[in-house]
């Protein structure tokens, strides 16, 4: 931490709240609440691997640049691997009975946007010094079955959440999609994340 810098850490999760805990110190806090609704002036906010699991980026970007004070930075990193077959089998699995009736036809789709659509409103809200580009992080897995796991933890999660006693099935069904993808390992997992910056200068 900086010296006089007051960071302000904001997580949903109760769970990651208490995770938090005995990293509080002077200068360094943690709340509980949403990104929506926080309040105040900073002059960074940053945001990492999070803005992925909330709706409308086209009105939560500006939302989060009114905090950023002037001559502040808002910086942001978030997952753009939907348009994976890994994540694309998630939701041809979701279609497929019984889990389409379980979870009444819901899938999610990601609120990522383009590069292009981060760089436009970051711009048309007075953004400078715009920076937006997407990365590939490559991962070598054992095999599909270790590209599920990885999914398990993140882009499943909301499934799992809705599909209870149906969870394993789902799994197993998607599972089996992969496998017919990669029928041996390594498993090349080319992650692609979304990384925009920009810097409020009046």
């Amino acid at each position: 931490i900086l010296p006089d810098s007051n960071v302000l850490g904001i997580d949903s999760s109760p769970e990651m709240m208490s995770k938090a805990e005995h990293l509080k110190r002077p200068g360094l806090r943690f709340e509980l609440g949403s990104i929506e609704t926080v309040q105040g002036e900073w002059d960074l906010v940053f945001s990492h691997a999070t803005l992925q699991w909330l709706d409308d980026h086209q009105e939560l970007v500006p939302q989060l640049w009114v905090r950023v004070r002037s001559g502040g930075q808002l910086a942001v990193q978030v997952p753009s691997n939907h348009r994976h077959p890994a994540h694309l089998a998630i939701i041809e699995t979701a279609m497929e009975e019984p889990f389409q009736t379980r979870l009444q036809r819901w899938t999610r789709t990601s609120p990522v946007l383009s590069i292009t659509e981060y760089a436009e409103i970051l711009y048309r809200n007075g953004a400078e010094d715009i920076t937006v580009f997407e990365k590939v992080y490559p991962h070598v897995l054992e095999n599909a079955d270790a590209l599920a796991d990885w999914t398990s933890g993140t882009a499943l999660v909301p499934y799992f959440e809705r599909l209870e006693d149906l969870r394993e099935s789902f799994l197993e069904s998607y599972k089996e999609k992969l496998r017919a993808r990669w029928k041996s390992g390594p498993v090349f997992y080319s992650f692609r994340r979304t990384l925009f910056a920009a810097t409020k200068t009046v």
